[in-house]
């Protein structure tokens, strides 16, 4: 075995510094730092819901678009079938959403929200209002729409290349 490590260094809080290796990818370093950062707020903030980061998007969807098959909302959400069936069972199983197969095609599963869910949606908008806030500080309206027209085109990039 090896000495011990200098603990200075070694032990040094996480995203204090961009490691050298990642140099040639400052903006790629910093999405994944915010992103990481964001969905652990969002994490601690849904708790108190009894939900867990991506299933709020889950009951958005089909709060506003109504029962729908599970293959659409996976679609939608950009997930995997596999994903998407367990986040549906767990919201099941937490009583926010129900399964049923389709009338016409038992081979499809159509999610719809319970009395349950509906009861959480004020709270789910007003928890990401809290994080929006909280994401921009005291930015203007106008950072507020340059940040999001950022966002906007790293996503059309990103969507160009990370076709399935």
């Amino acid at each position: 075995m090896g000495e011990p490590a200098d603990c200075d260094v070694a032990c040094a809080p996480a995203g204090l510094s961009m490691p050298a290796s990642a140099a040639a990818g400052p903006v790629s370093h910093a999405i994944f730092r915010v992103a990481r950062l964001h969905r652990m707020h969002v994490g601690q903030l849904l708790r108190r819901v009894g939900l867990h980061p991506g299933q709020e998007l889950v009951m958005m969807q089909l709060w506003d678009g109504g029962p729908q098959r599970q293959t659409d909302l996976a679609r939608l959400l950009g997930s995997d079938a596999a994903t998407m069936t367990r986040t549906v069972q767990r919201l099941e199983h937490a009583g926010f959403v129900r399964r049923m197969p389709c009338a016409t095609d038992k081979r499809v599963t159509i999610i719809e929200p319970t009395a349950a869910s509906l009861a959480l949606r004020r709270e789910v908008e007003n928890i990401w209002a809290e994080v929006e806030s909280r994401t921009l500080g005291d930015q203007s309206d106008a950072d507020r729409a340059e940040t999001l027209a950022a966002l906007e085109r790293i996503e059309t990039n990103l969507k160009i290349v990370a076709r399935p």
